[in-house]
């Protein structure tokens, strides 16, 4: 009779693996060597105060702040920017010759026209996420932007959270091997959106918040994902309108992506990241989005990087220095629009399976937020 594995096996017990050195990967947000252009923010709403925050650590040159209520434009100058122009002149501000970048911020319904006037004007743009809310009309504007020769980026601030910009250089660097699996845990409390525009998105956990995780898996996977399925629900006790769980599996070649979202825990938060691979695994986990302990186990052993930063710092620096460092350098910036179409087809295919009770949907087969909520 052929030996049986032994109890620890059966129990799956951990292995002793030695400590070992981290790698030294670039997980830090870029930043360009000597490019300083004179950029426009257009729209001063609550999200422009990180990315002002962050600009003027890293002396990002800001000259005009735009908005259609100019006494937010004023707040926002004073505040972080005291020598820049504000003003209430959207489409001036868009044709202006002395601005070469523009950082648009508006929700997706009104800033696709401004981003379309932005490019016929030969800026560099950096978009506010979600990109689009059609997966067409998003094809149009990355095709406008490379006839224009300008980039076109989209701030997705996740891939600079420290945590997760180093997991998606270790997999880059070959670190993990193929990826097999990526798993999301978030637990935190979204009650927050009380009484906010946020609560008039239907879905908003998958449109709003989940499309964090969708296009950190595309920066691991690109568009080679196949399939994606999601439920969503009310959690019991929430007060605000919208669902605030949900579950969304992904598959693609090789390996699945599951992904949890409690968005209405008002106890105990945490947020955990594992990514496996065929050479190695990857743990981030910690009480928030900001601060997080990570390992890499491989055949060497276990590592423990340190990291430095938070996400929304380190995330907004990263978004405009990526988009400037690719104008410097004639490149394409990592968050760039066009990739970006494979993290807004996840989004749409997400919401168009909770939509029809959680069964499969191909990225792409929706291409508009109407279509997946079935209004069009």
């Amino acid at each position: 009779m052929a030996d049986e594995p032994d109890i620890d096996t059966y129990a799956l017990t951990a292995a002793e693996v030695p400590e070992v050195a981290a790698p030294d990967l670039p997980f830090r947000p870029p930043l360009p060597k000597t490019y300083r252009p004179r950029i426009a923010l257009v729209g001063a709403g609550g999200i422009s105060a990180a990315h002002l925050a962050a600009y003027r650590t890293v002396g990002f040159d800001v000259a005009v702040i735009c908005n259609r209520t100019l006494a937010k434009a004023e707040a926002r100058r004073d505040e972080y920017y005291p020598l820049a122009e504000a003003t209430d002149d959207i489409a001036g501000t868009l044709a202006r010759d002395d601005i070469e970048v523009v950082d648009l911020t508006p929700h997706p319904e009104i800033r696709l026209p401004m981003i379309e006037a932005a490019l016929t004007a030969g800026k560099h743009v950096l978009s506010q996420k979600p990109f689009v809310t059609d997966l067409d009309a998003g094809q149009r504007m990355v095709d406008l932007a490379d006839a224009q020769r300008v980039k076109l980026a989209v701030n997705q601030n996740g891939r600079w959270a420290p945590y997760q910009s180093w997991l998606r250089e270790a997999v880059a660097a070959g670190l993990l091997g193929q990826v097999q699996g990526v798993e999301s845990t978030m637990v935190w409390d979204h009650g927050w959106i009380g009484g906010t525009p946020f609560e008039d998105i239907e879905d908003l956990l998958l449109y709003d918040f989940a499309i964090h995780r969708f296009d950190f898996l595309v920066s691991l996977i690109g568009g080679a994902a196949t399939s994606v399925r999601a439920v969503t629900a009310r959690a019991a006790g929430q007060t605000v309108r919208p669902a605030l769980t949900g579950r969304v599996v992904v598959e693609y070649p090789g390996g699945l992506s599951a992904m949890t979202f409690d968005g209405a825990a008002r106890f105990g938060p945490s947020d955990r990241l594992v990514v496996t691979g065929s050479a190695g695994t990857a743990v981030s986990e910690g009480a928030d989005l900001n601060s997080h302990a990570l390992t890499l186990t491989t055949a060497e052993g276990r590592a423990r990087p340190a990291l430095q930063g938070t996400w929304f710092h380190e995330g907004f620096i990263g978004c405009m220095g990526a988009l400037l460092s690719a104008v410097e350098t004639g490149t394409q910036p990592q968050n760039n629009a066009r990739e970006n179409l494979a993290t807004m087809a996840l989004t749409l295919a997400a919401v168009a399976s909770s939509r029809r009770g959680g069964g499969p949907v191909a990225p792409g087969e929706v291409r508009s937020l109407a279509q997946a909520m079935g209004t069009g």
